[in-house]
């Protein structure tokens, strides 16, 4: 099945915005969250996969409720990697499976992680196999597991943020698991199902990506005849799927890629390949809207300056680029004097907050943009709200409006 990047609801979005600002008393600053296009982009996304992969959604991209409720029956399970996202998701979903990735889990994260029914572990260490092994111990239980692997790759072509292939915290290095298998042999409290990778993100080549799940699937091949690892059920390739902010034209070719993977059902003898996307999943459906508080020059640069900043929205600032937005006119204007605007310019959008840094689009061009206008923000779906310092000068925090799914029997 062909898949495109999700459509941009633009309509349905300004019509909410529209009502929003009517019963606004200050300058309004929102996100709006088009479930329904999420609930398409996931079951396209989930649909595609052939037999024998399968999509969990990391939950650190976004994890509101009303995201996690409309991706739970779509999704095979959850990724989590925090105590306080398994808290989160356990009184929400008690049933859902999840799996625990992440460096430095705390005791307390990997008792409860035993206690709650995480379906695996993902291990970063021989000291938190060490760790894990003592509470399972202690619990009579056996704890199934996947140890992360930072392999090196021969001609791994790097993305903007490299977690693996060279000197990072994340995972075991290659060089150190044959310690972990020796020692997971003297060790039945442990359960070994697999090995997980996650060498980076952002990865925007599909084609690039398909040999990386080659590779990933090969080392594990010769480690299973190596090692006599036999009872190995899974593998987890994580994520990293990225989405193009600089150029929303040319997303990542998941059409392309989804073709591409049963070629490589031989190369997983069996096993069950697991994707654990988050950014991908719901950066499409996320907007963040700020209504226009000023426009203003300062030598030859026009800024917007609009109520919020990258205090709600930090992932301009996080990726380093110019974030796309468009502008939704606003007729009426609450004050007798005029209007300061500007028509056929280049402006830099800003934030509230004291810092030169606080930008959000730099130098981009409009048609037309005054005061009381809003600009909108597409792609804040993903990695937006959820790692932006939010009380950094105590401003309120953005309104948070969730536009309905459709009735997936009915939509069908």
């Amino acid at each position: 099945m062909a898949m495109t990047a999700p459509e941009l609801r633009w309509t349905r979005v300004a019509a909410q915005l529209h009502d929003a600002l009517a019963s606004a008393s200050a300058p309004l600053c929102t996100y709006v969250y088009d479930l329904e296009a999420l609930r398409r982009h996931a079951a396209a996304t989930a649909h595609s996969l052939p037999p024998g992969f399968e999509l969990f959604y990391a939950i650190k991209a976004n994890s509101d409720l009303p995201i996690l409720q409309t991706l739970a029956p779509l999704a095979h399970g959850f990724e989590i990697s925090s105590g306080g996202e398994l808290a989160w998701v356990r009184e929400h979903f008690a049933e859902v499976p999840l799996i625990f990735s992440g460096p430095g889990k705390t005791d307390a994260e990997l008792a409860s992680a035993l206690d709650l029914g995480v379906e695996a572990l993902h291990v970063e260490s021989l000291h938190e196999l060490e760790r894990l092994a003592w509470f399972a111990r202690e619990r009579g239980v056996t704890a199934p597991v996947l140890l992360r692997v930072n392999l090196a790759i021969e001609g791994l072509q790097a993305t903007t943020l490299m977690m693996g292939g060279r000197p990072t915290p994340f995972g075991i290095a290659g060089d150190q698991l044959p310690a972990c298998l020796a020692w997971l042999r003297a060790h039945p409290e442990i359960r070994l199902r697999g090995f997980h990778f996650h060498l980076m993100s952002h990865q925007l080549d599909a084609a690039a990506h398909l040999r990386l799940l080659d590779a990933y699937l090969q080392q594990v091949r010769r480690w299973r005849a190596e090692y006599g690892l036999d009872t190995l059920d899974q593998v987890n390739v994580g994520g990293g799927i990225g989405v193009n902010y600089r150029e929303p034209e040319r997303q990542f070719d998941w059409a392309a890629f989804a073709a591409g993977l049963p070629a490589l059902s031989e190369q997983r003898d069996g096993l069950t390949v697991r994707f654990e996307c988050g950014r991908y999943i719901t950066a499409f459906c996320g907007y963040y809207a700020m209504e226009v508080i000023d426009v203003k020059h300062a030598f030859d640069r026009a800024f917007v300056v609009a109520c919020g900043g990258t205090h709600h929205f930090r992932t301009p600032y996080a990726q380093g680029h110019s974030h796309p937005f468009r502008v939704l006119p606003v007729e009426s204007w609450r004050y007798p004097f005029s209007r300061p605007g500007v028509s056929d310019a280049r402006v830099s959008v800003v934030g509230q907050l004291c810092t030169p840094k606080d930008i959000l689009a730099q130098d981009t061009p409009v048609d037309s943009v005054r005061a009381g206008d809003m600009v909108v923000f597409p792609y804040a779906g993903a990695y937006a709200w959820h790692i932006s310092h939010h009380d950094f000068l105590r401003h309120p925090h953005p309104r948070h409006c969730y536009l309905p799914a459709e009735d997936a029997d009915a939509a069908a």
